[in-house]
């Protein structure tokens, strides 16, 4: 709760930053101090949530689960504005606008993480969505912005609308909004339930664009201002996960009617890791392959949604916290090259050490390779498919599609370290080296210890 209400009064305070200060450097450092305020906020939860959750007005719940989520979402935003905050006066004059905007998401995000009533889900989704239509078409001149604002737009009212109808086939069947209480477990399945789940499962789907919900990832992302990109698809994606795995866990879970979602479920994720890396193996430009690779990862990020047990709770978290930093500094290396092609990045090594450094490392943990965040990741998402069981079939089809991202991950460091070039760099400031080698930290420290973090759990 303390979240919400910090990031929403954020949020505020920061339009009329946007109006009063008139240099839109200084902007950032506000920015800045009111997201390491909602992160200590946040925290602040933590000791009342030791001996167990608790429901505030009857909407939200505040458990250890929320409180560290939010803490993740927080943290990678901080770290998005340190190594990535600058960019933002690129894109337009209303800057201050813009963080006003992320912090809204940010509320959305936070309420995602700890809704008790299909309406507070409803509204969640929807204050996540909002502000990201804005932010795509933020670059005004471009027609690409425009062409993503209005993709997105006219798509994710469409997947609203699918939303709204599930929600009230379930409440039809069920007679309440509270999510706990829906007892949807019966044999046989009431036919409105099973419809009503179904449509929320495709609705979810879009938000985190698994497939066949993912035509409008590539074009919004590769469209979209990049700075914005990079905080779409890490953030916001990580918040639609956590909203999917706890309506379904919650509310879905057990029973007859988790055999027919389970098996949907399976087959999106199958469908999701196989067309996201088979389609990031033939792009040319490295924006529009980490759209695709973002598909591709939705689909690991699946398997703790189908999986109802403990490695799946910790999965999501360890995931959305190493697949968030890693992109996050992916993107803003990529903003400081002027040609995001693959031939872009041909001899960064020898032009800018660190920052081919920092790219490897990141594609490294992309990728799952041990001693990265990204490895413990996707070894415990798996782990909880395994343990839950009849799952080995798509265990299997997410190792080989792992197998697969190596390449096109592995492409970007072939042309950093052996290939010819001269890439055109930005100059780099020392405030963003230091961001960049504390992100390189984070990472590698959640490789080799990820109970620093899931174990907070």
């Amino acid at each position: 709760m303390n979240a919400l209400i910090s990031t929403a009064l954020s949020g505020v305070v920061l339009m009329f930053v946007g109006l009063f200060v008139r240099n839109k450097q200084h902007i950032k450092f506000y920015a800045i101090a009111a997201i390491i305020i909602s992160f200590i906020a946040n925290l602040a939860l933590y000791p009342t949530v030791q001996l167990g959750s608790y429901i505030q007005f009857g909407m939200i719940e505040v458990s250890k689960f929320s409180v560290l989520f939010n803490a993740v979402a927080l943290g990678a935003t901080l770290i998005y504005f340190l190594l990535s905050g600058k960019e933002f006066e690129k894109v337009g004059e209303h800057v201050g606008d813009y963080f006003a905007l992320i912090f809204f998401i940010l509320a959305g995000i936070t309420l995602a993480s700890s809704f008790s009533n299909l309406l507070m889900l409803f509204l969640a989704i929807e204050i996540m969505s909002i502000p990201q239509y804005v932010l795509a078409g933020a670059d005004r001149k471009s027609l690409k912005s425009n062409e993503a604002s209005l993709k997105y737009f006219l798509m994710g009212a469409f997947s609203t609308g699918i939303l709204l109808m599930g929600i009230t086939l379930i409440y039809g069947a069920a007679g309440t909004f509270n999510i706990a209480e829906l007892g949807l477990g019966a044999d046989p399945v009431h036919p409105l339930a099973l419809c009503g789940i179904i449509l929320m499962a495709f609705a979810l789907a879009f938000k985190v664009s698994a497939v066949p919900f993912h035509f409008w990832t590539p074009d919004v992302y590769d469209g979209s201002p990049t700075v914005f990109t990079s905080f779409m698809a890490t953030v916001v994606k990580a918040g639609g996960f956590v909203a999917f795995l706890r309506m379904f866990h919650v509310a879905f879970a057990g029973g007859a009617v988790s055999h027919h979602w389970t098996l949907i479920l399976s087959i999106i994720t199958a469908a999701t890791l196989i067309l996201g890396n088979f389609s990031a193996v033939f792009q040319q430009s490295v924006k529009r392959m980490l759209a695709y690779s973002s598909i591709a990862q939705a689909g690991f990020m699946l398997f703790a949604v189908i999986a109802v047990n403990q490695f799946a709770t910790q999965g999501i978290i360890l995931y959305a916290a190493a697949y968030s930093l890693a992109t996050i500094g992916v993107f803003a290396v990529l903003m400081k090259l002027k040609d995001y092609t693959f031939e872009g990045f041909n001899g960064l090594a020898r032009k800018q050490p660190l920052l081919a450094l920092a790219t490897t490392i990141f594609l490294f943990s992309l990728a799952g390779i041990p001693v990265t965040a990204g490895f413990f990741a996707k070894y415990f998402v798996l782990s909880a498919a395994i343990q839950h069981g009849h799952l080995l079939w798509l265990v299997i089809v997410g190792v080989l599609c792992a197998a697969i991202s190596v390449y096109y991950y592995f492409r970007v460091i072939m042309a950093m370290y052996f290939k010819q070039g001269d890439p055109e760099v930005e100059p780099i400031s020392g405030g963003f080296r230091a961001a960049l080698v504390l992100t390189i930290i984070l990472v590698l420290v959640l490789g080799l210890c990820p109970s620093l973090l899931i174990g907070w759990l």
